[in-house]
């Protein structure tokens, strides 16, 4: 929106001193005074409205009109610095992985024997071919040849294994949340005392207490921070952490929001069967991982905004699949050159990402940060996004806008608009030229 279409809008909005709400302005000369006074002084939140009759006033000369754009310029520019000062953003990044590795082209081999299958060849062959198509070349988990050795009801469908995997989950999800919420902490350069707010994400697993409290003791949160958990969000549950995350810092001042999710895949876990060869695709795709951020609006001192989170949005499409989703994005396209912009997309899976650039016709570069994730981590769930903007943190993004575009059961869309920092690693937002 640019600054004249701003200026426009009623009833406009500005923040203004606490001390300085005097009777109602009516000219835009005044306006501008007092918010460009708010956006140097401090500001407190309150609504004014610019009259109609104002906005609506009888034509002038072409000098008055001249002086009126200036004003009106000046105005927008004001109040595009206070929202620009509240608007949240991401401070840190962490993210973290078990520590037991497998390689996808050994995977289908380990799979049917910690499983006990390697007499279903068929399924075994078949399997092979969805990793090899995968476009994955490893894998982290938490689970172990161990795991399966110690408890057998986790491979044998006719067992009850719902509390084994609940008492693995309870532990594992906040101590992987807790090394990645380490690494973001010691980033962002303060200690953990000062999160006011935390907001943890997963599908693995449900328990009371949750795991933000088991989590809040590991990093040594106060007491009186604010806990939200949020469960089986599966795939787009890292992007509706980052937007519950960027409204609670952008409606509470001097908020800092830790934001962690943490999946680990033993709870899909599942021996091969004939009668399930979705099974195959599941256990082909989906790794752990842990990732976390810190979020906070108007950044002080030392602190190194990585991107600020310009807008953020949810949609479902009901009762459709990958390929359909792919084909409303294609009727909604606007006018926007969405090869200007960087993207992070949930990368799912190969035809995840294929679909979503063929839809929007990206040239094969702008989801190389995805892919890559891809790669080297699978499919990561939720935590999978994070990871995504870690990758695109490190590229030289310019103060450049991108979309973060995350996809879950539904089909649910998280859609949120970014703009990275200007420099290289994330410099201060208030260094760069505009």
């Amino acid at each position: 929106m640019s600054h004249s279409h701003v200026a426009a809008v009623l009833p406009l909005r500005v923040g203004l001193h606490r001390h300085d709400r005097r009777r109602p302005l009516t000219s835009r000369a005044a306006v501008a005074g007092h918010a460009a006074s708010a956006a140097t002084t401090g500001t407190a939140q309150c609504s004014l409205e610019l009259p109609t009759d104002t906005v609506m006033a009888r034509r002038r000369t072409r000098s008055d009109e001249t002086t009126g754009t200036r004003r009106s310029t000046r105005l927008a520019t004001a109040v595009d610095d206070v929202r620009q000062a509240q608007r949240a953003a991401v401070l840190a990044i962490g993210t973290a992985n078990p520590a037991n590795c497998l390689p996808q082209d050994e995977y289908a081999d380990w799979y049917f024997r910690v499983t006990n299958s390697d007499h279903l060849a068929g399924l075994k062959a078949k399997m092979k071919k969805i990793c090899y198509n995968s476009g994955i070349k490893t894998r982290y988990f938490h689970h172990t040849r161990d795991t399966f050795r110690d408890h057998p009801e986790l491979v044998d469908r006719a067992l009850p294994s719902l509390e084994a995997r609940q008492a693995a989950l309870a532990s594992a999800v906040p101590e992987l949340a807790a090394a990645a919420a380490a690494k973001a902490l010691s980033e962002w350069g303060r200690p953990a005392s000062d999160v006011t707010h935390l907001v943890l994400a997963t599908y693995s697993g449900a328990h009371m207490p949750g795991g933000d409290l088991r989590l809040a003791s590991l990093l040594g949160l106060r007491r009186s921070a604010q806990r939200t958990m949020l469960y089986l969000g599966g795939c787009a549950a890292g992007s509706a952490a980052l937007r519950v995350a960027r409204d609670v810092a952008e409606n509470n001042a001097g908020a800092r929001v830790l934001v962690a999710c943490a999946d680990l895949s033993l709870v899909l876990f599942r021996a091969p069967h004939e009668d399930h060869p979705g099974t195959l695709v599941m256990q082909a795709l989906f790794g752990d991982g842990a990732g976390a951020v810190i979020v906070g609006a108007g950044a002080c001192g030392f602190e190194r905004p990585l991107f600020e989170i310009v807008s953020a949005s949810q949609t479902v499409i009901p009762g459709t699949s990958a390929k359909q989703a792919s084909r409303s994005a294609r009727r909604r396209r606007c006018r926007l050159c969405w090869n200007d912009l960087f993207w992070a997309v949930h990368p799912g899976g190969p035809a995840i990402l294929d679909g979503v650039e063929a839809a929007l016709e990206l040239e094969p570069e702008k989801l190389a940060a995805s892919r890559r994730v891809l790669r080297e981590y699978g499919n990561m769930s939720g935590a999978s996004m994070i990871f995504v903007l870690d990758e695109l943190r490190r590229e030289e993004l310019g103060g450049r806008s991108g979309v973060m575009l995350g996809l879950g059961p539904g089909i649910t869309v998280e859609t949120m608009v970014l703009r990275s920092a200007c420099g290289h690693h994330g410099a201060r937002a208030a260094d760069c030229t505009r």
